[in-house]
Parts: structure tokens; sequence; C-alpha cells
């Protein structure tokens, strides 16, 4: 499926993690700004990380073609320090401060090599010395040192496997503890990690979030652990605020893992981003530009999944990341005119039920065709959350649930709804994968459904992962297959001449150019990588039968 790289975390009243602002609340702080503000607010900024200013250097990775702005209006955010080309590295290689595993601790790690451990845990390996979950007692792993040595220096009983099998929440413990190990085993990591904005005001205002990290990262860290006298309360608390903010997770679907980046958190949010970021299989980090990014503009990624609509992405937002988004597309009803929130009409039947106010979540939904049905936004919300549980409920692999997801709610939901776009997009990558749906036994009508399920993404993709994304490059490259067996099978049946053969096969080399094109940008290791790869070669191929065909065609 679709490998999302999520960064947790923002700021409190439209405002972005790390203390800048979406780019659209830029742009109005910028439009009301009274005159004289911006050059008191520039002077303000300077010797806090401002981009003009001689302390730059210490943002720790920020060598790429970017700078820092920071003033009292705006915060801090990158730009572009000149003009930055569509596909070009903007971070690069970027080594993680701390890396561990994600919050809820399923699935379970090592916590050496961060490798899936089968359950139960009680029953695989631990650590000779701290006793924690490992796959093997001698894993050369570099993960697990920080936290097994202040574990066993403070002579604590570690949380014991048998209760990691009951609670996996408490793994949520072991990567603030890694945290807190820099503090004296790397200064310039911690230095680093202070760096960023922990937002304790606003989630000690939120007592669910407050008691959580109180009950399952506080208190075993300093009660079970044995490490009061080390780490204050604050200390801790401050921790897990700065990875709720800041983090990123990162790593294969099955083991992906929660880790901190230098400069990249820097990096402002907008629903439709201007980079894509990466990561190998070291877990360090790459940040590339989709879109050409013009000298002083910001550079953005999406801190949202981008096949969700308004609603929920803002919730999303609020809720784990601390601010209001009101970025170009969340302002859009329509969604840059993908209608991809939109229900069906029973009055009209179109499909034309928008919120009346998108950045007002308590604002009615109307028909803006025939303006005669409105549903009331709690009534919206119910029905959406629990149409998405029913997606969500659906396994990865199972084409018959997501077709017949589909079929059921074709009444109510279009196809550009971003509940149809996530069922589509599973399914134009199952098509030709998975078991008893491979490629050669596909009939003609499921050829057809793969090619038609992909051609219908790609031009909603183009407006909400605009440029050279890896969602584009992947389902182009889901689409040559089917094209290219569909053409091959009518040509064999004679349904096609060779003229007519040439020109599928046209389409079929440009959706494989364009595929490894730009997820040949992708770490080497990466499936996208391995993807770019096969396309590569298959165009060479294709190109020969394309020439053999046109040498035919003149003989």
């Amino acid at each position: 499926m679709h490998r999302r790289h999520k960064k947790s975390g923002g700021k409190h009243k439209n405002r972005n993690r790390g203390g800048h602002d979406t780019a659209a609340q830029r742009d109005d702080d910028e439009e009301n700004r009274p005159q004289g503000e911006e050059e008191e607010a520039e002077e303000q900024g300077k010797g806090k990380g401002d981009a003009d200013a001689p302390q730059q250097p210490q943002f720790q990775g920020l060598t790429g073609p970017v700078e820092v702005k920071n003033s009292e209006i705006m915060g801090r955010y990158l730009v572009a320090s000149r003009d930055i080309a569509a596909g070009e590295w903007i971070l690069r290689s970027l080594e993680p401060l701390v890396v561990g595993p994600c919050q809820g601790g399923r699935p379970a790690l090592c916590l050496a090599c961060h490798v899936q451990l089968g359950l139960p845990l009680r029953l695989g390996a631990h650590c000779p010395r701290c006793g924690l979950p490992l796959c093997s007692a001698d894993c050369p792993g570099p993960y697990h040192a920080a936290e097994c040595a202040l574990l066993v220096a403070g002579g604590a009983t570690p949380l014991a496997p048998d209760l990691l099998d009951v609670r996996p929440d408490l793994y949520n413990a072991i990567v603030p503890l890694r945290c807190l190990a820099l503090r004296d085993a790397d200064p310039e990591k911690w230095a680093a990690v202070n760096q960023m904005e922990a937002h304790n005001d606003v989630r000690r205002a939120r007592p669910a979030i407050w008691q959580a990290n109180e009950q399952l990262v506080v208190e075993p860290i300093r009660s079970a652990w044995r490490l009061a006298s080390r780490f204050s309360a604050d200390e801790v608390h401050t921790v897990c605020g700065v990875l709720e903010v800041n983090a990123f997770e990162v790593g294969p679907q099955g083991c992906s893992v929660r880790a901190l980046y230098p400069a990249a958190y820097l990096m402002s949010h907008d629903c439709t981003p201007n980079t894509s970021h990466a990561d190998d299989a070291e877990r360090r980090l790459s940040v590339r530009a989709t879109l050409a990014i013009p000298k002083g503009q910001p550079v953005t990624l999406s801190y949202a999944y981008t096949l969700q609509g308004t609603l929920r992405r803002r919730q999303h937002l609020r809720e784990g990341k601390f601010f209001d988004c009101v970025c170009r597309r969340c302002s859009d009803k329509t969604e840059l005119g993908t209608f991809c929130s939109a229900l069906i009409c029973p009055k009209c039947g179109e499909a034309r039920v928008l919120p009346t106010d998108p950045l007002d979540e308590a604002s009615a939904w109307e028909c803006v065709a025939c303006a005669q049905y409105s549903a009331n936004a709690a009534s919206v919300d119910l029905l959406l959350r629990r149409l998405g549980d029913q997606a969500e409920a659906i396994d990865a692999n199972d084409v018959h649930e997501f077709e017949a997801f589909i079929t059921k709610h074709e009444k109510l939901l279009p196809p550009c709804h971003y509940l149809m776009l996530g069922a589509k997009h599973s399914l134009c990558q199952l098509y030709g994968k998975a078991a008893e749906y491979l490629i050669s036994d596909l009939s003609d009508d499921m050829l057809r459904r793969k090619r038609d399920l992909c051609q219908q993404l790609l031009p909603l993709i183009d407006l909400l992962e605009p440029g050279l994304s890896r969602l584009r490059g992947t389902i182009l490259y889901e689409l040559h297959a089917p094209i290219m067996v569909l053409a091959t099978r009518a040509f064999e049946t004679r349904s096609i001449n060779k003229k007519d053969l040439q020109q599928q096969m046209r389409r079929v080399a440009q959706c494989l150019e364009q595929a490894a094109q730009i997820l040949a940008l992708d770490p080497e290791d990466s499936p996208e990588r391995q993807m770019a790869d096969a396309a590569a070669q298959a165009l060479v191929q294709v190109n020969e039968w394309r020439r053999q065909i046109g040498n035919n065609q003149k003989c």
C-alpha cells in the first residue's frame, strides 16, 4: 500500500511545529501586518536562527538550498535560499538523533535492530543485562545500548516481557528514554533536541495526552526504572512533547519506527506539499522537491495523509499535532476542485453536498447544486467515522472486500470521495500482485478495471500531490501493465492492427519513463527504487518491441 512518512505535532492556534506557521497562515500575517512591523519582527528574529544571521549554522543538518526564517510573527520555518528545481535534493541523508518503536508497541520490535518480533514476547529472546525483548540475546543492533546502560546503572527491574505482552503501550517509554540518554551521552545531539518545540503548555491543557504520558512514560522511567534522581518529571514530559511535535514515522510497513531528525523538523506543513521525503535502511532521511520552489518560498511537507478529506485531516492535525490548518486546500470546500469530501445529494443526485465553511467543523453541509438538501455537521461526522471504520477493517490484501466497499457505498460516495480513492488505490496495486490476481492470470475485464482505476486516480493525485510525487510514480508504474497486456492480447487475436499496437506501446513507454524518473529518486534499498529499476528494464524491452513493430510496418 501507499507508504506514508508521518510527522507528528504542530503549533497551537494555526501555528506549526517548531514555532512556525502554515504556509497559508504566513501569507495572512504578511498581508495584515502593519507597515514597519516586518522590519521590527526581522530585527527581533536575529540571533534566534534568522536566515541572514550568522547563527544559521547552529541548525544541524542544514546544508541544502534552504535557510531558516525567524520572527515573532512567523516563527521558524524553512524557505528556499535560491530557486529549487523539481526533483532536487533539499536535505540529504540526515542521521536520526534518536529512533525507536512507535507509540502503542505493535508490532513488537527488537529493541536492538527493530526487526519485528513474534508474540508472545515472554517466549522470545531477551537482553541478558536488562531483560528487554530482542530478536536474539546477542543481537548486534545499535539501538538498545542507551536504555540498557541506564537500566543497569539504576539497578531497576525493567518492563518484563510478559507485561509488554499485556500492555504493549508501555513500549512508549523507550524512545523518550533514548532521548533523555543523549543529555549525558551526546551533548551535541541533546542540544539539537532542545532546539525543538515541545508545546508543554498546549499539551498540559489536554488531560488525556498529559495523563497518558504520565502513566506510560513518566512513571515507568522515574519509578519502575528507578531513574527519578536522573530525570525530573518535567524533563520526561518535555521529551514526550518533542517527540509528539517533531517525530517522523519511518521505515517499512510492519516495522515502522519513529525518529527525530535535525533540520527536517523546521519544514512547514501544507496539505498540498512541495516536497517528498524518504528514509534508507539506516533510517537516514532525505527530502527532495516534488515541485519547483522559487527562492524565498516555504519548503513544505504534509503532516497528514493526502488521500484524506479536509474534515479528517484537520481533526488529525488538531488532535495529534496541536494546530488548525488553514492551507489553500483546507480553506477550499471543493479541495482544489477534486470534491474528494463531497457526498451525493439524495435530492438531485449530484455529488455536491459540501460543508458551508470547511474551516468550521460545526458548519452545516449543503448541496451547492440544488440547494434543496442539508445535513448537520454531527451527522456527517458520524457517517464518515462509520464508513472510515469499515474501510480500515478491510484486510489489506482482500480484493473482493475493497470492491464490495465501493459497490455498497456508490450511491452515497462519489468516485472522487477520499474513502473511494483509498479503496481504489489499494485495488490498483492488488490487481496484478495479490494471490489469485497475478497480472498474467487477470481476465480482460480485470485488466480494464486496473487500468481504469489508475486513470481515475492520476488526475486527482496531480492536484493533491502535484509534481514528482511518489504516489504519482507508483500509479504510473501500475498503469503500464494493463495497457501492455490488453494491447498484446488484442493484437494476438487481431482485434487491433500494428498501428494501434504501436500507439498503445507508446503509452506504455510514457508510463514507464515517468515512473522510473520519479521513483529512481528514492533510496536504493526502498521498494520504490526497486520499482524504478524494474520500470527502467521494462522500458528498454518495450522500446525494442516498438522498434521491431516499426520495422515490420515498413516491410
